[in-house]
């Protein structure tokens, strides 16, 4: 279990992490979420010792990570896969890795197996792409069997394949009872990969809960709406906590902030013919946006309608 107290950490005026408390347990892959600037990565150098904490602590299977006398057996991480010697090959990268913790070159064989790099493990790092990079340092992560994976954007590079490899790879680990708390700005991965979500803003945490109940609470409603009078039913329903956009095709809408019932009846009242009027699942990402509208670093100013919303 990776468990988090008050964790807070400033530079000098500026303080990017505040008194973040969390737990993450064995047996899920759990998401580290929020915006550019968030303090994700701050939070997870602090958690392995990598950066010392202005307040609070942290412990990883009950100590903290500078205490275990074997850490690579304890905790696997990633948190920059291309922090390698360019010249060592794969293999030769691990080994060194493995001499440490006296562990044997069958581990090293097998991680290399695992993480699809047994045909390039005699090449030199310096000439891997980006997403070799990635399976690399994952297997470096996985080197020592640990019970706790650390990773940082660990989907960065990666091809469909990898993504999909690297998917079911977590899941697994998740399924052995290994602690796997994985950061990504990925929402339609997290939303396959992810059991429980560990969200914040400005360093700050908004909201530790499955993804289930984060979608339901956070998402708000939506609904699909396809007419051929669709201006006409945008300015009779626009009002206060009532969001229209175009979906889609110049006849479809999709509504925020009201559902099916109210929709039709206000279509029905001014005698609008519906084709469609459909609930929509709130999705991670929509939920995620919402809960982190006010926390993110950089604002862009969305394009104006087209069509027959303009």
């Amino acid at each position: 279990m990776i468990r988090a107290y008050e964790l807070t950490k400033r530079y000098g005026d500026t303080t990017v992490v505040q008194d973040l408390d969390f737990s993450v347990r064995p047996g899920t892959v759990t998401g580290f979420l929020g915006p550019n600037g968030a303090g994700k990565s701050t939070t997870m150098r602090m958690l392995l010792g990598l950066d010392a904490p202005t307040r609070g602590r942290s412990t990883i299977g009950g100590r903290a990570y500078a205490t275990h006398s074997a850490p690579l057996t304890e905790v696997g991480a990633l948190l920059e896969a291309r922090s390698v010697h360019p010249g060592r090959t794969a293999f030769h990268h691990l080994m060194a890795l493995a001499h440490t913790h006296g562990i044997p070159r069958g581990r090293v064989e097998h991680v290399l197996d695992l993480a699809g790099l047994t045909s390039v493990a005699g090449k030199r790092v310096k000439g891997f792409s980006l997403g070799m990079g990635q399976r690399l340092g994952i297997a470096a992560a996985m080197l020592g069997d640990p019970a706790t994976l650390i990773l940082d954007e660990p989907v960065n590079g990666l091809d469909p394949e990898g993504v999909l490899w690297i998917r079911t790879l977590l899941k697994s680990l998740a399924t052995q009872g290994r602690t796997v708390f994985v950061s990504s700005h990925l929402m339609s991965e997290m939303a396959l990969t992810a059991d429980h979500l560990v969200i914040i803003g400005r360093g700050r945490l908004l909201a530790d809960t499955t993804v289930a109940d984060f979608v339901a609470t956070a998402g708000g409603t939506a609904v699909k709406v396809v007419t051929p009078r669709a201006s006409a039913l945008c300015d009779l329903l626009r009002g206060p906590g009532i969001d229209v956009i175009g979906a889609n095709g110049p006849d479809a809408l999709e509504i925020r902030g009201t559902d099916s019932a109210h929709i039709g009846r206000v279509a029905a009242a001014h005698a609008i013919p519906l084709y469609e009027l459909t609930p929509l699942a709130a999705s991670l990402e929509q939920a995620f946006m919402d809960l982190t509208q006010e926390s993110v670093e950089y604002r862009v100013t969305a394009p104006e309608p087209t069509g027959a919303l303009a």
